[in-house]
């Protein structure tokens, strides 16, 4: 295992295994090798209530392993809510009724290496089966030519990688079955402002069937907190792309008789360069604010987003019960997709 300095959020997580042991459950989806052969872990951890017909949330983070700041994003807000179990009785009533979980470090391999793609140098969000209806961006999209470039999305015909099969199998276990569930998946090294992104990545024409929820969703977080800069948008306003592992999760969530809405928290990183351009000629410069105060207010940024969707989750009848959501998704149809 590496050292705290070379892995600090793995060091992170195991602390806050070893520090709660009685208020979470943990899973161990799969272990990895780095270049080195050295094995890490990816775990996920479960809070709440964990029956089936109660909502949940799940948070992932380290997908590709340069972005730490969406590791330790989902870290700090996991920590944040163990720390307070003691005393809040708002979130004891919460997790009475709600399940929660969390995968903070994705692609550990990745991390360790300061390397997007995984060991194998296959990019885990160009991985899946998911293809571009539309045609896929150029390169950013997806590849198949070298891993050694970037945004692989590995050889023809070969199986999802381990993490991500790990990953699908939580997510169909933990929370396809489930009346109502979400995800948000923490990511950095795009523009400069922080974006909300929803399926599909694989088609600018073809809105997912669960558009009008999202843009209630979209509604109620922005009147209810309507002092922050997100932009809530599909992801291909900007790019389109092969092998999205949210696109593949939502299709087979369709089999069941829930509602499942996968969320990307893509963090803009540029303004971080903005303010310290030297931290380009450090490798992670571009998807991590480096600057220690700048690390503790992104992880103070993103608290709000977290806890509404919390709250929504929730109060998940509040949205697929409301008489609005046909015209919702008119609307959204026609903001999104005309």
């Amino acid at each position: 295992m590496q050292g705290q300095s070379e892995f600090p959020e793995m060091d992170q997580l195991l602390n806050i295994l070893q520090l709660f042991p009685n208020k979470l459950k943990v899973e161990l989806l799969c272990e990895v090798n780095s270049n080195t052969n050295d094995s890490y872990p990816v775990h996920a951890i479960s809070l709440g209530n964990a029956s089936i017909d109660k909502p949940g949330v799940l948070f992932v983070g380290g997908v590709h392993g340069v972005e730490r700041i969406g590791s330790q994003v989902v870290l700090s807000f996991l920590a944040s809510l163990l720390n307070r179990l003691d005393w809040d009785t708002q979130l004891q009533y919460l997790l009475n009724n709600c399940y929660l979980g969390f995968v903070p470090i994705v692609n550990p391999s990745g991390m360790v290496m300061q390397r997007r793609a995984n060991a194998n140098g296959v990019d885990l969000m160009r991985n899946s089966p998911s293809i571009a209806t539309d045609g896929a961006s150029f390169m950013v999209g997806g590849q198949r030519i070298s891993p050694h470039l970037p945004w692989f999305r590995g050889k023809n015909g070969q199986a999802m990688e381990m993490e991500n099969q790990a990953l699908v199998k939580f997510a169909q276990t933990n929370l396809f079955p489930r009346p109502f569930s979400l995800v948000l998946d923490c990511h950095s090294g795009f523009g400069h402002s922080d974006r909300i992104w929803f399926p599909y990545a694989n088609s600018v024409s073809q809105p997912i069937d669960d558009l009008g929820v999202v843009y209630q969703l979209r509604k109620a977080f922005f009147s209810g907190f309507p002092h922050q800069n997100y932009l809530f948008e599909p992801q291909t306003k900007h790019y389109v792309c092969h092998g999205d592992l949210w696109d593949y999760c939502y299709d087979q969530s369709l089999a069941y008789p829930g509602t499942f809405i996968p969320l990307t928290l893509e963090m803009g990183s540029w303004r971080w360069l903005k303010k310290n351009p030297l931290q380009l000629f450090n490798s992670l410069g571009l998807y991590h604010p480096m600057k220690p105060h700048r690390v503790q207010r992104v992880l103070r940024r993103h608290l709000i987003l977290m806890e509404f969707l919390m709250d929504a989750c929730h109060s998940w009848q509040s949205f697929l019960n409301d008489p609005q959501l046909d015209l919702d998704k008119k609307a959204a149809i026609k903001k999104w997709y005309s």
